[in-house]
């Protein structure tokens, strides 16, 4: 016993002698920053949420020994096993059985135990935990469900580089890590970027021009406001909304047939237009056919909460699936709002975060009272399921003019509908939908916020309500994190969906924060927010990458340059079609079907329904936007799958971002751009004598920047390799030309030099600069 106790001891020792020089390595610091304080949220959560909480945090059924390190009163008390010891005795590390065990290599007697595959901890973590306990082990509520603060803003050396008050937070983090902000980006790659964030389409060459012409001090701000003021900005926003509302235009499961929930999505771009404010955004999806003044509008907006998939397959119980559609609410308004891995407490307590099995049910609880059905009468059984909203023509024409309905037959949208009688909610054993344990009533989550019963009512309004509630810490961090994504490439908390004990830290607190309760105070003003962001010097900095930055900071987590975003996948359709021309920008209606694989669609399907067969639209409908593009649940669209579009099969916050070599191969042969090319070719040879002056308009509209010497070189002479080739094989032009359905001019260009000029405007589309926002 003393041969192996006494070496511990010795090692208690020295991690305590080495905690201030190890501590002061510590990635992640805040209000410890200073003052050599360690935090509880910021340094010793996430080392004991790694390699203690599966075994002593808040999942009873997996606490071991009866010790649970998440709640101070639990972790500081007598351990059952050991007399007379305590896990944590706060100012004496060398008495506190958790340094004793950490540091043992004894394999019976130390922890994280081997066979747990947790991993012993590192030197650093163990100096961090040795120094907090001496400095008390005082632990905090977790960042996440505190009410955010708005902090003074901090004291910073250059002034005059900041620009509003986020670069003031920016700068302070970049002195502090020893690190420069990059300069101001050029004219034309700063109009790239603002117009493909904004509106996700590029700038033409007469804008272009106009922008660089334009020294006012004012120039970047008026595009800015121009740009926000497009019916394409609602557009681009209405992307992000639809994968965290898993939009879809079918069904989903084996028979996927056709629904028409494409108003949602007329209504979605719409409220972005018209800049609704995000709590009264929030409130009407979650509760729109609650409200006391609702109307067809306000339901509209909930069909938010029936866009999950839905079966149509006769012999399926019905009440398995009317649970697995709640299922789907819960998980989708918890981690599109709150940024909670709640559904982890569906089948036993959250094994992390401070949620048990009966917060779940009873979050569940406000969903269950739906009129929705678990299996709606015969296969196929139409392209809406009760609750059903009809839209008549009379709607579109008054009370829904923002819906572009084509014809005079009514539309149907699954929305929500609450039955006449409350009916009762269990929790469910294992999760398993028949497994009735004990009987609930419906409250938000208490980790979160209080659910007041005398300021809330028990059902979804109420629920919006104690959502939008500007004490709620999560709603406006959660978004404002999701909107830094989207002008960044990545959150102030990277775990977009997960602001959980597992997620990680916010590199800026406190940027978060003010940015949260600044967003509340302006009553939710979704583009002033966005100007703000997009106004700011950090937003506004060159892309370059120096050598000291990138071996400083890899992952530009501090912002000491802009960020080079790859686009989305609607993104690069749009930015092919409108480059060429070919672009229809008529906003909203019914989803269309563009070029797809022949067969696709017929390899995966029951044989039932309307959507058998892939039947491709014609003539305009051929060059709508990406974001009409038809959606079908089992077989999505295979270009924008490969460049990572959501499925839409779940809520999902945060697309992942790949390189593989299917994307090269759909920008190099997919009919689309191999069309786009060839418009756009004949147009150019048909106005440009000038190959270079050609090459050159060509470069501008897609890249949007004048090509350099070297550039336009090389594309010169590859032209008239291309031509040569062309001019001695004329049978090999037809196959250049001939791609596509957009009718050919009425005069066509000279076949062989047009034919060579597809070439180079194929080879413009493939590169990096064309489908990456520097």
């Amino acid at each position: 016993m003393f041969a192996v106790r006494f070496p511990i001891t010795i090692s208690v020792i020295a991690f305590a002698l080495m905690g201030a020089f190890l501590f002061s390595r510590c990635s992640h610091k805040s209000k410890g920053e200073n003052d050599g304080l360690v935090s509880y949220n910021y340094d010793v959560r996430p080392i004991l949420s790694d390699k203690c909480f599966a075994c002593h945090g808040p999942d009873k059924n997996k606490q071991e020994a009866g010790l649970r390190l998440d709640i101070e009163k639990f972790a500081k008390a007598p351990l059952r096993e050991t007399k007379g010891a305590y896990a944590i005795v706060p100012g004496k590390p060398e008495a506190s059985e958790m340094i004793k065990r950490i540091t043992s290599a004894d394999a019976s007697y130390q922890m994280p135990t081997p066979e747990s595959h947790l991993g012993v901890l590192n030197e650093n973590e163990i100096a961090i935990l040795t120094k907090w306990i001496k400095q008390g082990a005082k632990y905090e509520k977790h960042w996440a469900f505190t009410t955010p603060q708005k902090t003074k803003l901090p004291e910073i050396d250059d002034h005059k580089w900041a620009r509003n008050e986020i670069d003031y937070f920016i700068e302070e983090k970049l002195e502090a890590k020893h690190l420069t902000h990059n300069p101001e980006a050029g004219k034309e790659a700063l109009l790239k970027r603002i117009s493909l964030d904004l509106t996700g389409l590029l700038p033409d060459i007469q804008l272009q021009k106009e922008f660089v012409a334009d020294n006012s001090p004012l120039a970047y701000e008026k595009i800015v406001d121009k740009l926000l003021s497009s019916p394409h900005y609602g557009e681009k926003m209405a992307i992000h909304w639809l994968d965290v509302s898993r939009y879809a235009d079918s069904y989903g499961y084996q028979d996927d047939d056709i629904r028409t929930q494409w108003p949602y999505r007329d209504w979605v771009i719409h409220a972005f237009n018209e800049n609704m404010p995000y709590d009264r955004f929030i409130t009407w999806q979650l509760a729109g056919d609650m409200l006391p003044d609702s109307s067809k509008e306000k339901i509209l907006a909930t069909a938010f909460l029936r866009n999950h998939k839905i079966t149509e397959e006769g012999g399926v119980i019905p009440e398995e699936y009317r649970v697995e559609y709640n299922l789907d609410k819960v998980k989708t308004y918890s981690r599109a709002l709150l940024g909670l891995t709640v559904e982890c407490a569906q089948c036993h307590d959250h094994k992390y975060d401070p949620i048990s099995q009966k917060d779940y049910y009873q979050l569940f609880a406000f969903f269950n009272n739906s009129k929705e059905k678990g299996l709606e009468g015969l296969v196929n059984s139409g392209p809406a399921k009760t609750p059903v909203l009809t839209i008549t023509s009379e709607d579109t024409k008054n009370l829904l003019q923002f819906i572009n309905k084509r014809d005079t037959a009514s539309v149907k949208v699954c929305v929500m509908g609450e039955l006449d009688t409350m009916r009762a909610t269990y929790i469910l054993n294992r999760g398993v939908y028949d497994q009735h344990g004990t009987e609930v009533t419906a409250s938000a989550l208490p980790a979160v916020m209080k659910f007041d019963t005398t300021k809330y009512q028990k059902n979804r309004l109420g629920l919006a309500e104690w959502t939008v509630d500007k004490r709620n810490p999560l709603t406006a961090r959660v978004f404002v994190n999701q909107l830094w994504e989207q002008f960044f490439g990545k959150g102030i908390v990277k775990s977009t969906g997960d602001f959980g004990m597992q997620g990680n830290l916010p590199t800026h607190p406190k940027l978060l924060d003010w940015l949260a309760v600044d967003f509340m105070e302006h009553d939710w003003d979704i583009k002033r927010l966005i100007k703000e962001i997009v106004t700011s010097a950090t937003y506004r900095q060159s892309s370059n990458i120096t050598k000291e930055a990138l071996a400083k900071d890899p992952e530009n987590l501090y912002y000491a340059r802009a960020a080079r975003i790859r686009l989305l996948a609607e993104s690069i359709r749009d930015m092919v079609l409108g480059s060429s021309g070919l672009l229809v920008n008529e906003i909203g209606g019914p989803s269309v079907k563009p070029y797809q694989p022949k067969g696709l669609w017929e390899m995966a399907t029951s044989g039932r329904g309307s959507l058998t067969v892939y039947r491709q639209d014609k003539n305009n409908d051929l060059y709508r936007r990406g974001i009409y593009t038809f959606i079908k649940l089992t077989v999505p669209p295979p270009s924008m799958i490969i460049f990572d579009a959501s499925n839409r099969d779940q809520c999902e916050v945060k697309r992942l971002t790949t390189s593989t070599p299917l994307q090269a191969l759909v920008m190099m042969n997919d009919p689309t751009v191999l069309e786009a090319s060839r418009v756009f070719a004949e147009q150019l040879t048909a106005k440009e004598r000038n190959p270079e002056q050609a090459i050159g308009k060509a470069f501008e509209s897609i890249v949007c920047r004048v090509p350099d010497k070297k550039e336009a070189g090389i594309l010169t002479a590859y032209y008239n390799d291309q031509l040569s080739t062309f001019r001695k094989k004329k049978e090999t032009v037809n196959k250049i030309i001939d791609v596509g359905e957009y009718p050919h001019p009425d005069n066509p260009p000279d076949p062989a030099a047009t034919a060579a000029l597809v070439r180079v405007i194929n080879m413009i589309y493939n590169m990096e600069e064309a489908i990456v926002r520097i």
